[in-house]
């Protein structure tokens, strides 16, 4: 069972929820917290206190990360004008991956190149719940790596670089787990990091510092209790690539 910050398991039995002392809120299995954190983008008006934000990521640096260098930074974003600066930058990404969508492709996949043309793009109109949360939400973390320590053992395999990512998105995943937990909830977004460079200048980033996600995070304005996945037979295999499926 998940348990109060601070609180260690020791003698208490199978089932019980602890609490350290004053903590409040909901006891959850951990698979149920696995299972129905959902990508929350609508929001109410509710704040997020910065004693909850606290705990939050306080309890989310225990993700792992090579080497244990931790190369976390975080950005809180609270003014309104920084936010709105943050769904603007969003536009560009998003109008390709919707233009790309309505073509029928995966968008942004590095394998298959678009056929969608600049001019298509450009004027694709952005649905709202791609930059609204921004807004809406009332806080966003503008989550960062530091590159200097993280060993991105794939840098001279020819394909994208995916491997420094298992150094920050078990970080980024823990966030929206511990937000689930304090009755929170958010979303790991990426879009804004197609234009890197204006989101350095915008929030002072180093340039040896990459940006990661930017999570819209607050009060859900309603909880998905039931969501969809593909079964673990569709993606499990023994042995090798075209092995027998994962079955019980």
């Amino acid at each position: 069972m998940l348990q109060g910050p601070g609180v260690h398991p020791a003698v208490h039995a199978p089932g019980d929820c602890v609490w350290s002392q004053g903590q409040e809120g909901l006891c959850m299995d951990l698979y149920d917290v696995m299972r129905t954190t959902f990508a929350a983008r609508d929001f109410t008006d509710d704040p997020l206190p910065e004693t909850t934000l606290f705990r939050i990521l306080d309890n989310a640096r225990f993700a792992p990360s090579g080497g244990n260098r931790q190369g976390w930074h975080v950005i809180v974003v609270r003014e309104r004008a920084t936010r709105e600066a943050l769904a603007a930058l969003t536009v560009p990404a998003a109008k390709r991956y919707v233009a790309q969508l309505q073509a029928g492709e995966n968008p942004w996949n590095t394998i298959d190149p678009t056929e969608v043309d600049a001019a298509t793009i450009e004027q694709t109109p952005v649905p709202a719940r791609l930059t609204e949360p921004f807004v809406q939400a009332p806080v966003v973390l503008v989550v960062c790596v530091d590159l200097k320590v993280v060993a991105s053992t794939d840098q001279y395999v020819k394909r994208i670089g995916v491997i420094s990512g298992a150094s920050i998105y078990p970080f980024a995943w823990n966030i929206l787990l511990a937000a689930r937990h304090e009755g929170y909830g958010g979303t790991i977004t990426t879009l804004t990091v197609a234009q890197e460079p204006q989101l350095q200048e915008l929030l002072g980033i180093p340039p040896h510092v990459a940006v990661c996600a930017v999570i819209p995070l607050g009060k859900p304005l309603k909880s998905l209790s039931k969501l969809t996945r593909k079964p673990v037979p569709a993606f499990a295999r023994h042995e090798r690539w075209d092995g027998a499926p994962l079955t019980v």
